[in-house]
Formats: structure tokens, C-alpha cells, sequence
């Protein structure tokens, strides 16, 4: 029974991982950044990417992120994600390398308030 509850805890931790959403990053429009402050990482898929790109991004799938987070200039960062899911992982993965991610972009889904 204990290593039930153990697993069912794991499960629960990995799905907020996973789905709660980021803290303290604000979902503004592309087309209202600085790209003179801030890094803009495209962490779509390339298929995605290529089809709907952004002038001067960098494009790193987030399944590819682990492997070339370091070719991303500066530490100050804008993501590009398609969903919601995309964004978290990414975000929390930039933050726990040392990036400051500043704001998102959602290409799926409209931004419900602007980075004050």
C-alpha cells in the first residue's frame, strides 16, 4: 500500500510539473518585444517553425533543448510555444540553466493581458 501511495505521489508531482502553470512570466505579443534586450527562443517543432517563422529567432525544438540550450546568446530570453505544455517545460527548463525568461508567446492561442 505504502508503494502506491509513493507511485501515485510521483505521478501527481510529474503532472504539475508538467501542466501548473509558470509564475512570474507574462504572455505578451511577438510583435511588442525588444528583440535588442531579449533573446527570442522558438521552441516549436521545426515542421511548426518553419511554416509560421519569426524573423531573428533561434528555433530549438524543446525536445532538443537539454542538447543545444547553450547555443542561446545572453541570458535573457522570450519563448515561442505552440501550447501551453511546450511553454512550462521550456520555461522551467531555461530557468533551472540559468536563463531569465522575461515573457511567451502562445502561437496557438491569444495572449489575455500585455506585459506591463
Amino acid at each position: 500500500m505504502a508503494i502506491f501511495g509513493f507511485l501515485a505521489g510521483l505521478v501527481i508531482i510529474f503532472m504539475l510539473l508538467r501542466y501548473l502553470p509558470v509564475f512570474g512570466v507574462h504572455c505578451i505579443h511577438l510583435f511588442d518585444i525588444d528583440e535588442k534586450d531579449l533573446t527570442v527562443v522558438d521552441v516549436r517543432d521545426y515542421n511548426r517553425a518553419y511554416k509560421d517563422s519569426f524573423h531573428s529567432t533561434i528555433n530549438i525544438p524543446v525536445a532538443y533543448l537539454n542538447r543545444y540550450f547553450h547555443e542561446i546568446p545572453g541570458k535573457k530570453v522570450h519563448v515561442v510555444a505552440a501550447n501551453p505544455l511546450e511553454k512550462n517545460i521550456s520555461i522551467r527548463f531555461l530557468r533551472k540553466k540559468g536563463y531569465h525568461v522575461k515573457s511567451y508567446t502562445l502561437t496557438d492561442a491569444k495572449c489575455d493581458k500585455k506585459l506591463a
